[in-house]
């Protein structure tokens, strides 16, 4: 049980689900004719589908920005801010940000939005899909505090996806040291890659290593494996899953978001 969860999000063993944006101006894949409007309609249509099968939070992220970069570009913040603004006006249950990747960018999308947490790769240097990827933690925590955004909680990915690490540390020492020296609030465990199952014994690993701290399943949570990554794990991020066919790129299907809450409730 992680009572830092349990006070963000408001229940214990929370499920948060993705609300993935379609591309953003300026991205490779944005839809020029389509333009904003049909960003905020995708958008509000996932969180509504998403509310209405019981998830507990919501985490907004530009998912679509295909390829990714490493920092992010000031459009890409306005934009997700003024959407974001739009679909949570009456939003029911708590939610955070995502932007792929720039952890300063999402911790200022948190301030401008009233986000509740940030869940960014915040430390390492890994040979990434993106070329060398060199994070700044230290400045990062820095600049919530500048924010005065100490309230918005940080979730650290440890295990970057579509990336490895220049230099291998055992998980479970890995954990250890976010938690001591880079202030984690809360640390997330991934596979590979988005929709991409995270190792069960990985999970056990990092929990063990750091019991005090929230631990969740950041990738590949399904219906069928939901219960049983929960019996580890503090709560799980889930995406892919929710998805009309699980494909990561098409709009939530509510009737599999009813399906896997009924799933992760553990109610027959």
């Amino acid at each position: 049980m992680s009572l830092l969860l349990e006070q963000l999000l408001g229940t214990e063993k929370p499920t948060i689900s993705m609300a993935h944006f379609l591309p953003m101006p300026g991205s490779p894949l944005y839809d020029s004719e389509g333009g904003v409007d049909k960003i905020v309609n995708w958008v509000r249509a996932d969180v509504e589908a998403l509310v209405e099968g019981g998830v507990d939070a919501i985490m907004f992220c530009n998912e679509g920005d295909r390829p990714y970069t490493i920092g992010t570009r000031p459009e890409t913040i306005a934009v997700m801010a003024s959407v974001i603004s739009k679909v949570t006006h009456d939003l029911p249950i708590p939610f955070g940000v995502d932007i792929l990747w720039d952890p300063k960018g999402a911790v200022a999308l948190a301030k401008a939005t009233g986000a509740r947490f940030v869940r960014e790769v915040f430390t390492g240097v890994y040979a990434s899909d993106m070329g060398l990827w060199d994070t700044s933690c230290g400045e990062a925590l820095r600049y919530r505090k500048a924010l005065d955004a100490d309230d918005i909680k940080l979730f650290f990915n440890i295990n970057a996806e579509f990336a490895a690490p220049i230099a291998h540390r055992a998980l479970g020492s890995l954990a250890k040291s976010v938690v001591f020296s880079s202030l984690a609030d809360a640390v997330c465990v991934s596979g590979p890659m988005t929709g991409e199952s995270v190792d069960l014994e990985n999970l056990e690993i990092v929990k063990r290593s750091v019991p005090n701290t929230p631990v969740i399943a950041n990738t590949g949570v399904r219906e069928n494996t939901v219960g049983q990554i929960l019996e580890v794990a503090d709560g799980a991020i889930v995406g892919t899953a929710l998805k009309k066919d699980g494909y990561t790129w098409n709009p939530v299907d509510p009737e599999r978001v009813k399906r896997f809450m009924k799933a992760a409730r553990g109610i027959n």
